[in-house]
């Protein structure tokens, strides 16, 4: 029986990188895995199958040699995945199955790594801008001072844990393939604590609220993130502490709007100004300039202001302001005021308004459709 195609098992096209076919494979392992499927015998075969597609595709040499000459290229590659492949399906499993199992968040031999944080930060559309540095409070855990983070009451050791070994994970065989768990003795620390701390009750960590200053660079904008290394939780038996992500937020303004560069406002002007024309003084976010109105402008019209927008933080120069006309009908009129406009309507009588009377005359012809 002809072997089936290894992109087409993994669902990956032929120049997929590195991480697309890591990310494949883990998502048609995990769907056809022994242990989530008991006694279906298909999906250990498709479990198989993909397995040894991922062992070629995701070494380089093997990868190039089969795009070349197929399947003959690399016909021993995940056979039983023992042999010359049994190591690197090894590896497979520590990489890809790591938190599956339980040992995706802890190095080998060494203690686990502190959780990531995030921290949601509002700021004005200015400060967005312009950049800013601000303080903020940050609930996280810290490593316990008193026992240097080890877990241990002073003048004890955490003692080795037998099980492990140290290492914080165990190899256990489920049938034809190991599986990588954390270890059930010391729950993937690799050490036991005989004697725990009195102040963080042998968990090497307590919590404390830290106040961090946040320098924002000018330019951030909404969904940005900035990272402060080593910010985040502390690792427990003294492992390193993960990382703050800072989420920016910039509130709605009430003037303006944001897109990429550019930023957007409506200007109200009134029917004189926009029959006669005239000049506006408009805000920008570097102060007020000066906007020239051409006789005749109708509402909706957008003038470019250049350079009077935004320059990103990933670099560029400025982005522009665009302002929207919006013709503004008078109200509270007096009575004299309006005697005056009804002098203008008369006198203006449809002549001067070219779309007016093309609208008008377009639904005339529509409903003599009806009529014909």
């Amino acid at each position: 029986m002809a072997k089936r195609d290894y992109y087409e098992i993994l669902d990956v096209a032929r120049d997929a990188s590195e991480a697309d076919i890591k990310k494949a494979y883990r998502r048609v392992a995990m769907k056809y895995h022994p242990d989530r499927n008991p006694d279906d015998a298909s999906a250990e075969e498709k479990f198989k199958e993909a397995s040894e597609a991922y062992e070629v595709l995701s070494d380089a040499d093997k990868r190039a040699a089969y795009d070349r000459y197929g399947h003959d290229a690399v016909s021993g590659a995940g056979a039983g995945f023992g042999g010359a492949g049994g190591g690197a399906f090894s590896d497979i499993f520590g990489d890809v199955f790591g938190d599956i199992f339980g040992g995706g968040g802890r190095g080998r031999g060494g203690p686990a790594r502190g959780s990531d944080l995030r921290y949601d930060l509002e700021l004005d559309l200015e400060e967005a801008v312009r950049g800013t540095t601000t303080t903020i409070r940050v609930p996280t855990l810290v490593g316990c001072e008193e026992c240097d983070g080890s877990g241990a009451k002073k003048g004890s050791k955490p003692l080795t844990c037998g099980t492990c070994g140290g290492v914080g994970q165990v190899r256990m065989s489920q049938g034809f393939f190991q599986v990588q768990q954390t270890c059930p003795q010391c729950r993937g620390r690799g050490v036991l604590i005989s004697d725990p701390c009195e102040k963080c009750h042998g968990h090497g960590v307590r919590e404390e609220t830290r106040t961090l200053s946040v320098k924002v660079p000018a330019g951030v904008d909404n969904g940005d993130r900035i990272r402060l290394s080593g910010e985040g939780e502390a690792g427990p038996a003294g492992g390193p502490s993960g990382d703050l992500f800072v989420q920016i937020h910039v509130r709605e303004h009430n003037i303006f709007q944001r897109d990429g560069r550019n930023l957007y406002c409506e200007v109200p002007i009134s029917f004189v100004d926009a029959a006669l024309g005239g000049e506006l003084e408009v805000p920008t976010l570097g102060g007020k300039v000066k906007l020239k109105v051409p006789p005749e402008t109708q509402t909706g019209r957008l003038f470019r202001l250049r350079g009077k927008g935004v320059t990103s933080v990933r670099g560029g120069g400025p982005g522009d302001l665009l302002c929207r006309v919006v013709v503004e009908t008078p109200i509270n009129l007096s009575a004299r005021q309006k005697e005056l406009l009804k002098e203008l309507q008369g006198d203006l009588a449809g002549k001067n308004s070219p779309r007016q009377t093309n609208w008008f005359e377009g639904v005339k012809k529509f409903f003599d459709g009806f009529t014909a």
